[in-house]
This record gives structure tokens, C-alpha cells and sequence, in this order.
């Protein structure tokens, strides 16, 4: 069971800020996907339900209005006044179980269904191992490894975020990893993406935006303005705060034929979570000179799927060519002896205000993570002018 209503990503809220503010009558369709091909055990269901069901009872807490107004001056009072009276909503949650394989879908309005996302794969991913009796090596042990990883990172002299809360093998794991990256990770560690275990640690709470925003966006206003008034809308809403723009969701490709000069002034860098990351710092740092921009003074985020080796390779190609820093996920968070899953939760739908229901789509640098429907990633393609 989940115990406070932050127990989220952070990019979760500033999202819902944006959405709240410029889009509260648009409504969404979310899909459980299972990407490992994972088996459940019988009964699965069940306890998710259960689970799921309980999240009705969490709210904000006074003093987690507080934290927030402290710690994010950039999310209005409004907003503040609206995340205090929020509560999840279990109906707009279906949950099927046909043998070892469960079906788990959201619908409602944006607004609403946002916060769903990540705290269900935090809860399928927990309870796949607690209902299947899985042992994990001991807590003693994960913090040493924390402690060996983030000492490392401060060795070559990186900056690292944790961003493991989806795949995180426990709330248990996931606290002590991030108590031991805060004990121990000196000027290395930047922070975290879960807004609870931040405010616990007294650490800070990292996250801008999210692939479904630029999915949206695509189904509102078409393939060829959805990263351009993606941006357009996040810089109207944030006026210069939470300045890293995600590259990937149609292809980096498309991505920086709409990030022009304004844009590369006005975000403080990118975000890479797709795709060769020498070959995206690369192209990044060419698209930053052919704009009369200099690399250093710009920072690429790297968050897909690192572990220590990843981040050396990255950092010896980065190092005095363009500002870098890493966020890092299951590496963290579910190193602890046994097999971490391989499961998203992805928008797949939505119906904007006037409009009907939309199939949303994603076009990753890499192929096997596209998702949505295929006939309309021809034709995102096809509209977008990308290489074959």
C-alpha cells in the first residue's frame, strides 16, 4: 500500500499543473503493457484491486503543502489548493486477470488519470514479488551497493538523480536506496524523482515532463506542431523553470527540426531516453553550434537504462564537450538479486475537448519502443518525413 499521495514522479505533478491549467476538459485512456512477458501468479488481480482501491483514502497533508510551497515556488497556490482536495478515483481503474496474464487499463479525465501511471507499475512490480515470495539480498547489503555505485559517480566526477520509483522492487528498497544516496553521494547526488522519499531525505525533487504530454499534443494539434506547442505551452506555463525538454517521444530526428534557436535559448538542455546516447550528445552538441549556442553551457539529461559502465562510456565522450548528468532507475532501485521487470503504463488515447477519441502514439529512437497503433505510426512517419 502506497502511504502518502507524493509516493509519485515528480513529472507527474508538474504535468497535472500544466493540464489543469490549459487542457481540464480533456479526457485520456491509459494501458498496462507487458513488456517482459511476465507471468502472474493466481489471485494477482486481486491484490492489485485491493491495493488500487486503497489509494482513494491518501490526500495531501498539511505539511506536504508545505514542503511543496517551499520547495517548488513555481506551482502556484491554485494548484496547491487543487492537489490538497484531490483523491484518486479507483473506478476509473479496470483490472482483468485471464491465467498469468493481467489486463489493467485507466480512463477519465486528464487531469485525473494522470497520477495513476506510475504509482500502478510501483505496486504491480511490489506485488509481483511479495505474492510470488521472492527473497531479496538484505538491507545491509543494498545500501553498501548504493553506497559503492554513488561514490563511483563522485569518483569521475558525474551528477546523479535516482529515477527508479516504477520499477522499484519495494517502497522498502526504494527508501533505503535513496537514504543511503543522500548519506553518501557528497556533491554527486542531485536528487530524486519521487516527490515522498525527497521530502523525507530532504533532498530535492527532480522531473519536468513526460512522453504523454507530447503525445497529446500530436493528437490536439497534429504530428507537425506537437513538439512545437508542446514546448510552446510548458514555457508559457513554467516561464523558464523545469527547463529540460524530453527529445525522443517522435524521434530525436523530428524533435530537433522543431527545437530552434528560441527554444535551445530557453531550455536549460535535454533529455535523452532512447536510442545510442554517443550518437544522440553528437547530434546534440551539433544542433546546439550550427545554432551559435555553446554546448557547455547547455546540459543533456541521460535516463535509459544505466548502470555504472553506461554512465563511464557517456561521461569520457561528454567531458568538455556539453554539461551532462544521469538520471538512474532500476539500477538503484531494484538491484537487489532478482529479476526486475520490464513493464510501462502508456497513454493510449485521448479525446480532447470538441474532438472525439484519438489513438496517442510514440515514435522511440528505438523501434521495439514504439507504442500506440500501428497504422497511425505509419502515419506519423509518413507526415513527419522520417528516414527509413
Amino acid at each position: 500500500m502506497l502511504d502518502s499521495i507524493l509516493d509519485n514522479d515528480f513529472y507527474k505533478f508538474t504535468m497535472q499543473n500544466a493540464v489543469v491549467k490549459l487542457f481540464p476538459n480533456a479526457h485520456a485512456r491509459y494501458s498496462f503493457i507487458n513488456r517482459g512477458q511476465h507471468s502472474f501468479p493466481p489471485g494477482f488481480a486481486n491484490e492489485l484491486r485491493r491495493a488500487v482501491d486503497e489509494m482513494a483514502h491518501l490526500r495531501l497533508t498539511e505539511d506536504e503543502r508545505s514542503y511543496l510551497e517551499t520547495t517548488c515556488p513555481y506551482l502556484d497556490p491554485t494548484y496547491h489548493d487543487f492537489l490538497q482536495g484531490f483523491r484518486f478515483d479507483p473506478s476509473e481503474v479496470s483490472i482483468e486477470q485471464h491465467n498469468d496474464q493481467i489486463e489493467v487499463h485507466v480512463e477519465g479525465l486528464w487531469y485525473r488519470t494522470i497520477l495513476w501511471e506510475v504509482p500502478l507499475m510501483a505496486l504491480i512490480s511490489e506485488l509481483w514479488y511479495t505474492c510470488r515470495g521472492v527473497a531479496r539480498i538484505e538491507d545491509d547489503a543494498i545500501v553498501e551497493r548504493t553506497r559503492q555505485k554513488i561514490e563511483h559517480y563522485s569518483h569521475i566526477g558525474v551528477r546523479i538523480a535516482e529515477f527508479g520509483t516504477r520499477r522499484r522492487h519495494s517502497f522498502k528498497v526504494h527508501d533505503t536506496v535513496v537514504d543511503a544516496l543522500a548519506r553518501f553521494g557528497q556533491d554527486s547526488f542531485t536528487g530524486t524523482s519521487n516527490v515522498y522519499l525527497a521530502m523525507k531525505h530532504d533532498v530535492k525533487p527532480l522531473g519536468t515532463h513526460a512522453h504523454e504530454w507530447f503525445m497529446f499534443h500530436a493528437a490536439r494539434f497534429g504530428f507537425k506542431m506537437a513538439n512545437i506547442l508542446a514546448l510552446e505551452h510548458w514555457v508559457n506555463v513554467y516561464r523558464g523553470d523545469l527547463g529540460i525538454a524530453l527529445s525522443d517521444t517522435f524521434t530525436t530526428q523530428a524533435f530537433f527540426e522543431s527545437f530552434d534557436k528560441m527554444f535551445a535559448k530557453l531550455f536549460d538542455g535535454v533529455r535523452h531516453d532512447s536510442g545510442d546516447p554517443i550518437a544522440f550528445a553528437r547530434a546534440t552538441i551539433e544542433h546546439y553550434e550550427s545554432l551559435g549556442i555553446d554546448p557547455l553551457s547547455k546540459t543533456i539529461i541521460f535516463s535509459d537504462g544505466l548502470d555504472p559502465d553506461k554512465v563511464d562510456n557517456i561521461a569520457r565522450f561528454c567531458t568538455g564537450r556539453i554539461g551532462m548528468s544521469f538520471g538512474i532507475g532500476t539500477n538503484f532501485t531494484n538491484d537487489v538479486d532478482v529479476e526486475p521487470m520490464n513493464i510501462v503504463v502508456k497513454m493510449t488515447a485521448t479525446r480532447p475537448q470538441g474532438q472525439q477519441w484519438m489513438p496517442v502514439i510514440k515514435l522511440s529512437d528505438v523501434r521495439e519502443k514504439n507504442t500506440g497503433d500501428p497504422e497511425m505510426i505509419t502515419l506519423a512517419r509518413k507526415v513527419l518525413s522520417l528516414d527509413e
